[in-house]
């Protein structure tokens, strides 16, 4: 069975929107690395229709200009998209198909694809949220900026109920960037204030 992983840029106070009216001071070789290890090596990209379109209109002309983003650009044109949209509009990048029907019912079905290697989301903030839901996201990466945007949209939802998760991993890089990764949990656990002060340190 494949994995489904996605990968997002956050802020600390939860944002998720617009991430490149605000990461870019924070991106260094170490984020170049961890985004290379996930995306740069995927052969299978799932992407929401917005998130797809600014790939779609800034990375194929990377790959054509031939600078020094143009081997990461092939990579990402190489991969197969599938992309998450209700719109019937022509997908002109290359290797990329639309799901057709059902988003859960698809994402469900391409688990179970022949491969050993993990599809991977970038940004696509809806599609995540749906997946979360339906228990078919199987890892988390979020790589959390030492920032508060403080406006614009947050991945977590107010309103809706508890969504435990277990930390897989933490690494801190030197921008002070906190690079995550997570997986959905059982359950958090039960507990009250009678349970938490026995671990509270005990004065004379």
């Amino acid at each position: 069975m494949r994995k489904i992983k996605a990968q997002l840029f956050m802020s600390l106070d939860g944002v998720v929107e617009a991430p490149d009216q605000w990461h870019f001071p924070y991106f260094n070789e170490e984020m170049g690395a961890a985004v290379d290890a996930t995306l740069g090596a995927a052969d299978t990209l799932l992407l929401g229709r917005r998130t797809y379109d600014s790939f779609a209109g800034a990375w194929p002309d990377r790959e054509a200009a031939g600078g020094e983003d143009a081997p990461f650009a092939k990579v990402l044109g190489d991969a197969r998209k599938i992309v998450a949209s209700n719109r019937r509009s022509t997908l002109t990048w290359r290797n990329s198909e639309r799901i057709v029907g059902d988003l859960i019912e698809a994402v469900s079905a391409l688990r179970n694809e022949p491969g050993t290697g993990p599809v991977w989301m970038s940004g696509s903030v809806s599609v995540v949220r749906q997946l979360l839901a339906a228990g078919l996201l199987d890892e988390l990466n979020l790589l959390e900026h030492p920032i508060a945007v403080r406006n614009g949209l947050r991945l977590f939802e107010e309103g809706e109920a508890p969504m435990p998760l277990k930390l897989l991993s933490c690494e801190v890089f030197r921008t002070g960037v906190l690079n995550l990764f997570y997986a959905p949990a059982e359950s958090a656990g039960q507990g009250t204030y009678e349970d938490a002060k026995a671990h509270l340190p005990q004065h004379e």
